[in-house]
């Protein structure tokens, strides 16, 4: 028995920093991804003539943006 909790144990860790590292990739990810849609959104707002679509792929860009973020945080 106690072979096993020692085992469980170390598999726990072994969980738990696999856990750290997914969880700060997913952080960096996501700067990288707002960065990004930063990027696009100034790339569209400098555009010669501004199109109502661009305005909408924004706001569709965003919209993905915080859903994504919000089921990150919640998993976590």
């Amino acid at each position: 028995m106690e072979r096993l909790n020692s085992k469980l144990y170390l598999q726990n860790c072994y969980i738990m920093k696999e856990n750290e590292r997914l969880r700060k990739k997913a952080q960096l990810l996501n700067q990288e991804n707002q960065a990004l849609l930063s990027e696009l959104k100034q790339k569209l707002s400098k555009g010669s003539n501004p199109k109502a679509n661009a305005s909408n792929t924004i706001l569709d860009l965003n919209l993905s943006s915080t859903s994504n973020q919000n089921a990150s945080s919640s998993t976590n």
